[in-house]
């Protein structure tokens, strides 16, 4: 009955917050609200994976799922902040149409199929030896050792991040694969 003693400008014009910054502009519903992070279980420490800055990221996760990302005021680098991409990495692992299996097309195939990620990577890794089999130089035509193989090759993205391009121009190199180039390098 009373209802209209509740309102936010009434509490505001009489009240001990005329500037309706405080407790004037609080109401029950925003008294039910909370941030997701209070409900995390842990906090775990992260890198952005889009570009090659390193943004740090705070991830919070409650029952094993992710719940919120945000910058970490921490670190030295981004201080907290996060670009627009950065800011909705989390839907990179909680979005509904992420996909989680491996679309595969055969060759001269019209349709695509689902493969397990084992039988993926097995096909991905029976093809890299191969190729580097079929493609490997171990000298030239005037004996001068060479090594490598030209058959293979990398171009890394912004979707990789330091750690990922680290480890690939590593894995390439022991391949012996010299064309190896990744975004941060172009």
């Amino acid at each position: 009955m009373r209802e209209w003693l509740r309102w936010p400008v009434l509490r505001q014009l009489t009240g001990s917050d005329p500037l309706g910054r405080g407790q004037a502009a609080r109401s029950a519903a925003t008294d039910r609200e909370h941030a997701r992070t209070e409900d995390a279980d842990e906090v775990v420490g992260s890198v952005c994976p889009y570009c090659a800055v390193g943004c740090a990221q705070r991830v919070y996760v409650r029952d094993g799922a992710v719940t919120q990302i945000e910058g970490d005021p921490d670190s030295p680098v981004s201080r907290g902040r996060l670009c627009p991409k950065g800011s909705a990495s989390r839907s990179l692992v909680t979005s509904p149409a992420r996909r989680t299996r491996v679309a595969y097309r055969r060759p001269y195939g019209t349709e695509w199929e689902e493969l397990d990620l084992d039988t993926a990577v097995d096909m991905i890794a029976e093809r890299v030896i191969r190729t580097r089999d079929e493609t490997w130089q171990e000298t030239d035509s005037d004996g001068t050792r060479l090594r490598r193989t030209m058959g293979i090759a990398s171009l890394g993205g912004a979707t990789l991040d330091n750690e990922e391009n680290y480890l690939m121009k590593k894995l390439y190199t022991a391949l012996g694969a010299i064309q190896i180039e990744n975004q941060a390098r172009i």
